[in-house]
């Protein structure tokens, strides 16, 4: 029994680690760029609820940016908070921004859906920019995104920002949403295969063609998805649409959550949901990657032999940690503590969504 075991970890933490290794050294990076030759204007929208503290610095680092053929919309989506006065203070100050009211949430839409949905009827923009308002953009961050997504003719370009960590709970499950998109998943395939299994995306920076954004029907499509990102990024390569998925680097960073009871709820929401699958097929991967991730490091007691994946496991956290500018000495030392949180957020993730007791910035999903 030992031996099939061994067998099955071995091989499964030697496919992950190859992978991991595949998509550091091809570097999935948003990356510095010769400025494009078209410039075509860029619609920056960003849906905006509850975010008094964060979103003047956000527009800020927008205002900033070097491509300058832009306009910026932030829809106040119905905060109980200051942002849509912050927001219109600034827009006093840049000509390029405006400020929207939210209309109500209606029946059968999710909050950020039905915020992305007005946003895009108001823009003007050739291409738009759904970006959150946690996230920070380096000057040269929108320029270099139209410059990659030119170079490779994509109808949409979406990047997972560098994830910024300040507390020991944020380091408990923050980095787990690399580690599985980066374990098990060669970024280069996501442009590179026209099959809708190789498919991510992020919705905190979707950069993508308005024309193809209005055929597959925009957010109003996906309006009761929770995982909006993911099937919109479906329905683009459906259609037979170009897109690419990359890093954040040093040009996109976000401050995700705020500490572990933050970044646990975040994950509940979206775990399940992004898989698209049944919750036995769910069930069942999360019991997976519980033996072969995590059970290595009790079976080693009885066999030694189990040290072999152990090693590969930890390369894999050094592969996916060096890509992602993460600490590889917190998620080696934590990797076995993630995994157990990693299995409790799935089982809840399936729960709450199948009790349909989902939330999120005060609203039920």
């Amino acid at each position: 029994m030992i031996s099939i075991l061994l067998i099955f970890t071995l091989a499964l933490s030697f496919l992950s680690t190859a992978v991991a290794f595949y998509n550091l050294i091809t570097k999935p990076v948003l990356r510095y760029r010769p400025r494009s030759e078209n410039k075509p204007l860029v619609s920056v929208l960003i849906p905006a609820r509850n975010e008094e503290k964060i979103i003047e610095r956000m527009l800020y680092t927008i205002m900033q940016q070097t491509y300058r053929n832009i306009e910026i919309i932030v829809l106040d989506d119905q905060s109980e908070d200051r942002t849509g006065k912050i927001a219109e203070y600034v827009a006093h100050i840049e000509p390029r921004l405006r400020v929207l009211t939210g209309k109500k949430l209606p029946d059968g839409w999710t909050g950020k859906n039905w915020a992305c949905h007005q946003l895009s009827r108001d823009a003007r923009g050739e291409l738009l920019l759904f970006i959150d308002a946690d996230v920070k953009l380096a000057p040269e961050a929108i320029s270099c995104a139209v410059a990659q997504m030119n170079e490779k003719q994509s109808s949409m370009l979406s990047v997972f920002p560098t994830q910024i960590m300040q507390s020991f709970g944020e380091r408990l499950v923050v980095p787990l949403m690399n580690w599985l998109l980066l374990s098990f998943l060669p970024l280069r395939l996501v442009a590179g295969s026209s099959h809708p299994k190789f498919v991510a995306a992020n919705g905190q920076f979707i950069l993508i063609n308005r024309i193809e954004y209005k055929t597959i029907g925009g957010h109003k499509a996906v309006r009761d998805k929770i995982v909006e990102d993911m099937e919109i990024a479906r329905s683009l390569k459906r259609s037979g649409s170009r897109i690419m998925t990359l890093l954040g680097g040093e040009l996109v960073s976000c401050r995700m959550y705020t500490g572990l009871t933050d970044a646990a709820s975040g994950f509940t929401k979206n775990f399940y949901a992004g898989f698209n699958t049944s919750k036995i097929s769910f069930i069942l991967m999360l019991f997976i990657l519980l033996s072969v991730f995590l059970g290595p490091f009790i079976a080693v007691i009885e066999e030694e032999l189990f040290v072999y994946p152990i090693i590969l496991i930890l390369l894999n956290r050094f592969f996916i940690s060096t890509g992602s500018k993460q600490s590889s000495f917190y998620n080696i030392l934590l990797h076995p503590v993630q995994m157990l949180l990693m299995a409790i957020i799935g089982v809840r993730s399936v729960e709450a969504y199948t009790k349909r007791q989902l939330t999120w910035k005060g609203r039920r999903l």
